[in-house]
């Protein structure tokens, strides 16, 4: 079972963690268009659960994902499954109605511009997603994927990263709840 080790911190200057990211060799991609639309299940409360099902739209691309509850109260740590769908617009529409016809209702929709990095650190393979997000502004997410063996180090070796990139004041909601909560629906 795989499991998504991840921390997001808010940000201000793009431009100086792009640089400093370079700078220890990471490797930054163009910039994508994500738009990941979520919803809530028919029965049980994701919110109470911290469970989350989306359909993210990156491009012609499109993905559901499956993401469990966090399993630590410090980074973001949970199961996550992520499968391909077909792409384009119409099937994401026609996955959306489906979901909805078995009684899953959108709740939000998240927008955001990422640009994706990959840096090795202490030997591992980071991912870092410099976001600018709709509503909210910018945040940096590092993450790592592993079994649950191997969640502490991979939490350590993040943690590191972060320090060392100066980012501070991690956050641990998603950024569908921070837009519901800044539109008082949280």
């Amino acid at each position: 079972m795989q499991y998504e080790v991840e921390q997001k911190f808010p940000f201000s200057d793009m431009q100086a963690l792009q640089e400093r990211l370079i700078a220890l060799g990471a490797t930054i991609g163009e910039t994508q268009v994500e738009v990941d639309l979520y919803f809530s299940h028919p029965v049980a409360r994701f919110q109470q659960t911290d469970e989350a099902l989306r359909i993210r739209r990156q491009g012609t691309k499109n993905f559901i994902t499956y993401k469990g509850p966090k399993v630590d109260i410090t980074t973001k740590t949970r199961r996550e499954i992520e499968l391909p769908l077909p792409d384009g617009e119409e099937s994401a529409r026609d996955w959306s109605s489906m979901l909805e016809a078995l009684g899953f209702e959108p709740v939000g929709e998240v927008l955001k511009w990422r640009r994706k990095a990959r840096i090795l650190w202490q030997s591992q393979a980071i991912e870092c997603s410099l976001d600018d997000v709709q509503g909210l502004g910018n945040y940096c997410e590092l993450e790592l994927l592993t079994n649950l063996a191997d969640v502490a180090p991979a939490k350590a070796c993040i943690a590191a990263l972060a320090d060392k990139l100066g980012l501070r004041q991690s956050e641990r909601r998603s950024y569908l709840e921070l837009l519901l909560e800044a539109e008082g629906r949280r």
